[in-house]
Parts: C-alpha cells; sequence; structure tokens
C-alpha cells in the first residue's frame, strides 16, 4: 500500500483533485488515530515542520475546499477564529479561553429540552455549542 493511498482515496471519494499540497495537507490532518481541531496557523506550521512548502493562503483555501465536501467541520469560536475539525459527526465542544483548546463534548454530557422550530420555508441544518471555559481565577491570599 503506498503511504499516501487512504487519503488520496478520500480526496477522490470527495471530488477534490488530489493535488500536492492537498495531499500533504489531508495526510497532516487525516493521519492520526484520534480527531483533531485545528486552525488554518496551526496547519501551516504543522506543514513547515514538516519541510511543507505551503503558503497560509492555500492552507486556508485547502481548509475550506475540505469543509465544502464534508471532509471537515467549521468549527466558529468567535468572529475572528474558525478550528477545523475531522470528526464530522454532529457534536458540541468546550473552548478553553486563554489557551485556545477546542475539546468534544461527550455525547452524553449535552442533552437539549426543546429546539426551535425553523421559520417557515426553512430547516435545520445543525445545531452547534460551544462552551466556552474560563481559566480557574486566583483568590489573592489574605
Amino acid at each position: 500500500m503506498r503511504p499516501y493511498s487512504h487519503v488520496l482515496d478520500r480526496l477522490r471519494s470527495a471530488g477534490l483533485r488530489p493535488t500536492r499540497q492537498r495531499l500533504a495537507l489531508a495526510k497532516l490532518l487525516f493521519d492520526c488515530d484520534h480527531g483533531r481541531h485545528i486552525t488554518a496557523e496551526i496547519l501551516h506550521a504543522d506543514a513547515v515542520a514538516n519541510s511543507i512548502r505551503v503558503s497560509v493562503a492555500t492552507v486556508y483555501n485547502t481548509l475550506h475546499q475540505f469543509t465544502a465536501v464534508g471532509l471537515l467541520r467549521e468549527v466558529v469560536v468567535d468572529a475572528s477564529r474558525s478550528y477545523f475539525d475531522t470528526g464530522t459527526h454532529e457534536h458540541h465542544h468546550f473552548f478553553y479561553e486563554g489557551s485556545d483548546k477546542l475539546e468534544d463534548i461527550p455525547e452524553d454530557r449535552i442533552a437539549f429540552a426543546k429546539i426551535p422550530e425553523a421559520p417557515e420555508g426553512t430547516t435545520i441544518k445543525s445545531v452547534d455549542v460551544v462552551v466556552r471555559i474560563a481559566p480557574p481565577t486566583t483568590v489573592p491570599s489574605r
């Protein structure tokens, strides 16, 4: 088996042409046993550390292309920052403010009593919950 064959198959089955950059970035994203929550900047740094020559703009474009075809799920944590999740199933996240860590919330730890009906003529596509976690505050000793 070729080292990139499973990544190559994944790109092709999603309808994406396996360019050199897409293949290299897909290998970084999908060659691990656990899911990844990654920003474009983190992926670019991983690429540089692995001697992959790619611009930050190409990383952004590739992440958005992968998201558009369902290979990734975008998690918006604030107006200026998004994470890309290799776990594309419906689930929710803890966001640790200050450390910028994003973590899956176990499915059995969150439940909804009621979700509003979608406005007429629309359907609910998904429900995304991001629970923001603050670091513990230090209480000054007296």
